[in-house]
């Protein structure tokens, strides 16, 4: 018998996070800056940046929120075009548009990945590009880097599916000038909410920082070593910086530290869950899984397949027979005001143009939950599920004719 989990549910939240959470909330030590030094919110800056090889990390209030403070940290000028894919969540463009900025959408291909010809083609026309990794797919960032620095263009990495993902043997978000990545509820990490930037620039995290909400003094907090070159950026942006109190708390805090040792499973299971589930998808003519590229190691919470073959109508019906079978699909272009679909980003301060090869995937391209603590049974009954549906759809005829 076929199991179709609930695959909205994370995982429990490690006993070791209680015991802090209580003496927390006994005492109301929940502001990050009460604390002279070590408070939860600052070890977990600390831990996690050096989990990640980054020189300095940044906890903020969400993974928007990291976004928005590296675009303002690298002092963007009002107006400044971004380059970003046509396919990521809405939260992206808005950051950009938070910022001040102008978000100048490229193409992206069938993969998932950037349509590298039209990233280049837009590249002299931008001030900064942030790649969203969306879903965890990366695109090429050797050509990405290669083509940024040849022009002198700061590179911001929407790393909230990637947290765990290399690129040749590289932690994504290090690869770019900051990394940002999201402690949201269907992230690896789960806080309910949160986010937060890494990178090796002490001016740039110095205001960050500042614009997070450090007021008056209290970006002293965030070197517990001395650090000559973040002494000096600190002094400088004092009191130079608006604050647009982004702070985590410690209480997100305390919930995620003792999920950071678990990354290494997580990473682990969820890729071997997507692995399984996308060989069995291979076997069926109408569901197509692309590939990684060579140089990137996924660590999916999620698999993404495109429907091959299908008509408007006979894809609507696709997710209807998989929602029946116990399994919800959402097709990026076919899900009412999805905010993955960039036709719907109606606030963009200039119109993204055609993207028809963005277009034409999100119209076919599949998404379904696979959390790292899913069983093979259950993986089996999803992967069941998925071909069920497909040969639903497309009949006895279609199976054997292919037409």
């Amino acid at each position: 018998m076929s199991l179709t989990p609930n695959v909205y549910d994370a995982e429990p939240i490690p006993d070791a996070a209680r015991a802090e959470i209580d003496r927390m909330l006994q005492s109301g030590d929940l502001f990050r800056y009460t604390a002279p030094q070590d408070a939860p919110v600052a070890l977990l800056e600390r831990e996690f940046a050096a989990l990640m090889g980054s020189r300095y990390a940044l906890a903020v209030s969400s993974c928007s929120a990291a976004l928005f403070l590296s675009l303002k940290a690298l002092g963007l000028p009002r107006d400044a075009r971004v380059l970003i894919p046509a396919f990521t969540f809405a939260a992206v463009p808005s950051s950009v548009v938070h910022a001040d900025c102008i978000p100048i959408l490229c193409d992206v291909a069938e993969n998932y990945r950037i349509d590298m010809a039209d990233f280049e083609a837009k590249l002299d026309g931008v001030q900064a590009v942030l790649i969203s990794h969306m879903r965890g797919h990366t695109s090429d960032m050797d050509a990405v880097m290669a083509l940024c620095d040849a022009r002198g263009l700061p590179v911001i990495e929407d790393a909230a599916h990637s947290l765990g993902t290399t690129w040749s043997g590289r932690n994504i978000g290090t690869i770019g000038r900051v990394g940002c990545f999201s402690f949201q509820s269907y992230k690896l990490v789960n806080a309910g909410e949160g986010g937060i930037l890494i990178t090796d620039d002490p001016d740039l995290v110095a205001r960050a920082v500042i614009m997070s909400g450090a007021y008056e003094h209290n970006w002293s907090k965030h070197s517990p070593t001395q650090d000559d070159a973040l002494t000096t950026a600190f002094g400088t942006w004092q009191n130079r910086l608006p604050l647009y109190n982004l702070r985590m708390n410690n209480l997100s805090a305390a919930i995620i530290r003792p999920q950071l040792a678990e990354i290494p499973r997580r990473v682990t299971d969820g890729r071997a869950n997507h692995d399984h589930v996308a060989a069995r998808l291979s076997d069926c003519q109408w569901l197509h899984v692309p590939a990684k590229l060579p140089q990137e190691e996924r660590a999916p919470d999620s698999i993404q397949f495109n429907l091959v073959g299908l008509t408007d109508d006979e894809t609507r019906a696709f997710a209807t027979a998989a929602a029946a079978r116990g399994v919800k699909v959402q097709v990026f272009g076919m899900s009412a005001d999805n905010a993955r679909a960039f036709w719907n980003w109606r606030f963009l301060p200039q119109a993204p143009g055609d993207l028809a090869g963005t277009r034409a995937m999100l119209m076919r391209a599949c998404d379904t939950r696979l959390p790292a603590r899913l069983t093979r049974p259950e993986l089996d009954g999803i992967a069941d599920a998925l071909i069920a549906a497909a040969h639903d759809v497309m009949g006895e005829e279609r199976r054997a004719y292919g037409t």
